[in-house]
């Protein structure tokens, strides 16, 4: 969440970054400021009433010492009555904490002033290119025609076990997909020297807020229930994605700064409930209710925030570069930026049967945004705690880059042909009919 002093002292510049947004969040600073100013009164008020009931106590000590007991009785009575004071107060501080608290959750991240700025996707400039797009000389055909007629995914099956929005990977499709994922993964810890982590698929309501994921995206969440016990429904949730786990590893603790940076790297399947989501309704790997990624987080120091950042893009881009697959990386403007990030890269792989480009990675620096929420902070040489700066990145999410693998590497026989890095994988240079 935001500092309030940084919201304090920076009002201005606080408003302006979150009015970039254009999501209308800025309206929430004076009334957080002002809260805030009710909470600072409130407190002054119980330290007067605090020193004052100390005061009294001490002259009730007197008056007995001197046998003057009706005097000290109504000393005590006093004391009482500052008692039920404070007593009133601290119910009201703590109403008055819970809606500042309340509206700081429901407040975005300011974006980074390197940012461009934006109203939609469409305001996103690219940033770089890589490679070319595929060109054929016999018509390509999509991905669900090709897994078809390979046997890889049976979507009519799946949609009968699951509903609409799950895939069913079969034969060589499932050994493509554990291949991919075991590249990624060795790609990530034995080459960019991430520690490789294998998280529970559940994580509590406080890792979602500590994530950022909840209060906002709430209705894309998939909510645990244990058996017939509606009284657990809420406590668990299924991962929407592997940094909701990853980066809550050490909330509510304090590191030593000689143990930064760390780097966390996890597969996991993610699900997301994509509740009035395009897409769902047809066929095909796109936008899916359950889907493997493989996750990179980053926590690190401050000052080397925005360095971090690029070196977790040229990780997620590496996959791509090593699978020869053509993509672009985007800048996400102000008014497209996720809800925790203060500056996104989102990369895009080029899709040869769909004829676009399908977001594969978005690589985030979320500055100190998460681990305010989630208590995290790190003890420098000289004793001072501070807030690391989180970063997160896909590295990189399938199905998409399944898709694109699938349509790029075609062969005019119907056949895919497997890129050489993944050889060992799959075991196989070729998947035909």
């Amino acid at each position: 969440m935001l500092d309030v002093k940084v919201i304090r002292e920076n009002t201005e510049w606080v408003c302006a970054r979150l009015a970039a947004r254009n999501a209308g969040d800025e309206a929430n600073i004076q009334e957080i400021i002002g809260l805030d100013d009710a909470r600072r009164k409130n407190l002054s008020e119980v330290e007067v009433l605090r020193a004052h009931r100390n005061k009294v106590s001490k002259e009730i000590g007197v008056l007995m010492g001197k046998k003057q007991f009706d005097e000290a009785n109504l000393r005590k009575q006093e004391t009482t009555e500052i008692g039920q004071k404070i007593s009133d107060l601290d119910k009201v501080l703590l109403e008055i904490e819970s809606q500042r608290e309340s509206l700081l959750l429901k407040t975005p991240n300011t974006p980074h002033d390197t940012v461009p700025y934006g109203k939609t996707s469409e305001d996103n400039p690219i940033v770089k290119t890589y490679g070319e797009k595929k060109k054929f000389d016999f018509k390509p055909l999509n991905h669900v025609e090709l897994c078809e007629k390979l046997n890889l995914v049976d979507f009519q099956r799946a949609t009968k076990i699951s509903g609409r929005g799950f895939i069913l990977y079969t034969n060589l499709g499932a050994r493509l997909e554990r291949g991919l994922i075991n590249f990624l993964l060795d790609t990530h810890t034995r080459e960019h020297g991430y520690t490789e982590i294998q998280p529970p698929l559940m994580v509590t309501q406080e890792c979602m807020y500590g994530v950022g994921q909840f209060p906002k995206f709430r209705d894309q969440a998939y909510t645990i229930q244990e058996g017939l016990d509606a009284e657990t429904l809420g406590k668990q949730y299924l991962l929407p994605t592997a940094e909701a786990a990853l980066v809550n590893i050490h909330r509510d603790e304090i590191l030593k700064e000689e143990e930064l940076p760390k780097r966390y790297c996890a597969y996991t399947p993610c699900f997301r409930a994509e509740a009035g989501a395009a897409g769902l309704g047809t066929r095909g790997l796109i936008r899916v209710h359950q889907f493997d990624k493989v996750e990179l987080v980053k926590i690190v120091e401050p000052e080397k925030g925005y360095e971090e950042l690029e070196k977790l893009l040229l990780n997620a881009e590496k996959i791509l570069q090593l699978l020869g697959l053509h993509y672009r990386v985007i800048s996400l403007c102000t008014g497209d930026l996720g809800f925790t990030s203060a500056k996104t890269y989102d990369i895009e792989v080029w899709a040869p049967g769909q004829e676009q480009y399908l977001e594969v990675s978005s690589c985030s620096n979320c500055e100190d945004y998460q681990a305010r929420r989630m208590g995290l902070r790190f003890k420098k040489a000289d004793g001072t705690l501070r807030f690391p700066h989180m970063l997160n990145g896909s590295g990189t999410a399938l199905a998409r880059l399944y898709v694109a693998l699938l349509e790029t590497y075609q062969q005019p026989d119907g056949s895919i042909l497997i890129p050489e890095v993944l050889r060992p994988y799959i075991g196989t240079d070729q998947i035909k009919i």
